[in-house]
């Protein structure tokens, strides 16, 4: 039996930047059957990779400051790593006994932005090859999943379409109504997915989003799981849809690291550096570009929906679309 390869991989604070660069575990998990897994993450990062195959241990630590790099040294010190794995760019990965290292450094700035999926490949020097987002989920946590859709879902049969109306500003928020429009063209009697259900994602701060889209068909043919599923188990959940969705969100990462057809709506953020990846993603703006968006919100941060113009049809259109041009790669049950 061939050794044990110890490996470290500090993860990215931001759950949504964890997703992105997720595929490198899974091509390190692959790539090394021997390997064994230390994760470092944040609160919000490091519950989404609790099912990683071969983990030995899981640690949450806040924010990259000095005290919490010594909590991290403290427990990470005693052991000669095969591999150290630094997405955040510390120094302290530089101090561990290990036999090599792959750091994230600074973009070069004569280099034009690549998306972060091909940012955080660079790190391994796989770039040429970017691994795809990927979440690991459990027997367990799929059982669970299973459990909330017998136990909560009608046995109405047919696809299912997901909808993620939430995000963490409400600047990158599209209108639930207008979601609600973009669910009955797909979902409606004239729609591609006539047959099917609604699935709506999200925080149980997203609950009122929910009723307005929700209204767009028969009550037994919707699933509510925001508030309801945590995010890995989310992810799960999305596996078993046919097409989904949604803003710039955590919700729209998952689903592309879920492997389905993802529609991201795009407005005050950048869509080539974190659109949904890969050959089933998409995403669809408004007329306004990026520079347009920082005149009126330098630091895009105010309380203020820059999400108005982008129009219902052209992501209605976007949606049918990629429905057609995935669906010899779906059985739809």
């Amino acid at each position: 039996m061939a050794a044990s390869f110890p490996i470290l991989c500090i993860l990215e604070s931001r759950p949504e930047d964890a997703v992105l660069s997720s595929g490198l575990l899974r091509r390190l998990h692959e790539e090394i059957p021997q390997a064994t897994f230390t994760l470092v993450g944040s609160d919000a990062s490091a519950p989404l990779f609790r099912d990683m195959p071969n983990l030995d241990d899981l640690l949450v630590i806040e924010g990259d400051g000095r005290g919490e790099r010594f909590k991290l040294w403290n427990r990470v010190r005693a052991q000669k790593w095969g591999l150290v794995v630094d997405l955040r760019g510390t120094d302290l990965s530089g101090w561990l006994s290990r036999r090599k290292r792959a750091v994230r450094t600074p973009w070069p700035k004569d280099e034009p932005p690549a998306h972060k999926v091909a940012q955080a490949a660079r790190v391994l020097q796989v770039e040429d090859d970017p691994p795809a987002p990927w979440l690991y989920t459990s027997a367990e946590t799929e059982a669970e999943v299973d459990q909330f859709l017998k136990d909560y879902a009608k046995p109405v049969p047919g696809p299912i379409l997901a909808i993620g109306p939430g995000s963490d500003w409400i600047g990158k928020v599209w209108q639930s109504e207008r979601f609600a429009k973009v669910a009955g063209a797909l979902l409606g009697p004239d729609g591609p997915m006539s047959d099917g259900r609604l699935l709506i994602v999200g925080e149980e701060a997203d609950r009122e989003a929910a009723h307005t889209i929700r209204m767009t068909v028969a009550r037994e043919r919707v699933i509510e799981a925001q508030g309801r599923l945590d995010r890995l188990q989310t992810c799960a959940l999305l596996k078993r849809c046919r097409l989904y969705v949604g803003n710039d969100s955590i919700w729209t990462h998952l689903a592309s690291a879920a492997g389905i057809p993802t529609l991201g709506v795009f407005g005050p953020s950048d869509e080539t550096l974190e659109g949904p990846w890969g050959p089933l993603g998409r995403a669809v703006r408004g007329p306004k570009s990026m520079d347009d968006f920082r005149r009126h919100d330098p630091k895009l941060n105010q309380t203020i929906n820059h999400m108005y113009d982008v129009p219902v049809d052209k992501v209605v259109e976007a949606a049918l679309k990629l429905h057609a041009e995935t669906e010899s790669q779906f059985v739809e049950a």
